[in-house]
């Protein structure tokens, strides 16, 4: 669900500086991009919609790097600008990344370093959140991005307290979104926070959208592997590995059915996926147990069990390392959020199949250190961010699924 407040007392402190215009939105685009994401911004920010009562903006798309720029179906686009015009932009877009496990050019990470630093609001739309965590932009902060890539980011950039939960995260000058649609949801947001909700209103209209997406990214994530690993032979054993997770095995297990020794299979586990074999077979059991106390009446033995831990002690140790709270107190935080007709009844089935992902990184919670430091925290409901992948803000009376957006320290 979006929530919407008075912008972070610090976003509204700080003043462009240089020829920079609070209206003048430069989009940041590289070869290699998906043209959806690329068009949000574009159309949203780049139409004159005056007759409709929507504030209009002045759009510089500019080209991150050498073009022609080559996007989704082998087209070839040519952006009208470089680098050099973000310096008049009040608000920078990086609409998507082309890959998340290459680098941003350099020399685009110090534009938008420099944007930052001069006062210009940062956005990046889904895996444009890799392009602003490689600038440093995101180091200490709450982020999201595509649920499927939240683990990569998580693990590649362990400062930035990554929450695969929500559809959009508002930190005040630096804001990041879910993946495709989440982008529209954010750029209604930011037009709703500069020109108020009848002009975002207005604007959905136009673009024929809700002006409020209601729930988080949550109901959207499966079971499907990161793009990385989706075509590699091990891809097979990783499925093997999720639809058995209530059978007690190892990683020996998962390395004889990739027909390899446990130090090749680590090996090659890594490489793959930046995380070993073994933290990333407990991070799954963990969110099989997840699932299972969300939608199902089984005792946290029998969630222990239906999991695959040797025991309830080693479901309770993980669970709180990962999402700092222990079963019974989780479940209880969950169904204390959820309306009454939304909870388990004693002969409901519980859910067959966890919301799990392909970890690339040791936790799918986030910020494995615990708590985010009392500076760091702010929700419109006076919550913090907490670790395991923003759950922990149930725990502490926050609705986990509204998207986070800065209020104040």
């Amino acid at each position: 669900m979006s929530h919407d407040s008075a912008a972070a007392p610090e976003a509204a402190a700080r003043k462009l500086s240089g020829r920079r215009r609070k209206e003048i939105v430069a989009v940041l685009l590289f070869s290699g991009g998906p043209i959806f994401e690329s068009s949000i911004p574009l159309s949203v920010f780049g139409i004159d919609r005056q007759d409709a009562g929507v504030p209009r903006y002045r759009l510089l798309v500019c080209a991150g790097e050498e073009g022609p720029l080559r996007t989704t179906g082998g087209l070839e686009l040519t952006a009208p600008h470089g680098l050099e015009a973000i310096s008049r932009a009040g608000t920078v877009v990086v609409p998507a990344w082309r890959s998340i496990t290459s680098p941003p050019p350099e020399e685009a990470l110090d534009a938008l370093r420099r944007a930052h630093e001069e006062g210009a609001r940062i956005v990046g739309l889904c895996t444009g959140a890799f392009v602003l965590a490689a600038a440093g932009l995101l180091d200490g902060r709450p982020a999201t991005t595509h649920w499927m890539y939240a683990p990569t980011l998580a693990k590649r950039y362990p400062s930035v307290h990554v929450d695969p939960r929500e559809l959009f995260v508002d930190d005040g000058d630096v804001l990041t979104s879910a993946g495709t649609a989440a982008g529209i949801d954010l750029c209604l947001h930011i037009v709703r926070t500069d020109h108020g909700n009848e002009a975002a209103g207005a604007l959905a209209r136009r673009l024929v959208v809700p002006p409020r997406r209601t729930g988080g990214q949550e109901r959207y994530l499966d079971r499907s592997l990161p793009e990385e690993i989706g075509a590699d032979p091990l891809a097979e054993v990783v499925a093997w590995a999720l639809e058995h997770l209530h059978e007690q095995f190892d990683v020996e297990t998962l390395a004889a059915r990739a027909y390899m020794s446990r130090r090749t299979f680590d090996r090659r586990f890594r490489s793959l996926t930046g995380s070993a074999p073994l933290q990333w077979l407990i991070t799954q059991r963990v969110l099989q147990a997840q699932r299972l106390l969300e939608t199902s009446d089984y005792s946290v033995d029998e969630v222990a069990g239906r999991c695959g831990f040797r025991s309830p002690v080693a479901l309770r140790g993980h669970f709180r390392r990962q999402l700092g709270s222990s079963p019974a107190a989780y479940r209880a935080a969950y169904r204390a959020r959820r309306p009454q007709g939304d909870r388990p009844g004693d002969g409901d089935a519980p859910t067959a199949h966890p919301s799990a992902t392909m970890s690339s990184g040791p936790t799918v919670q986030l910020h494995p250190e615990g708590p985010v430091p009392p500076q760091s925290r702010r929700t419109a409901a006076a919550a913090s961010v907490g670790s395991g992948a923003g759950l922990s803000g149930a725990l502490e009376g926050r609705d986990p699924y509204l998207p986070r957006q800065r209020s104040g320290a």
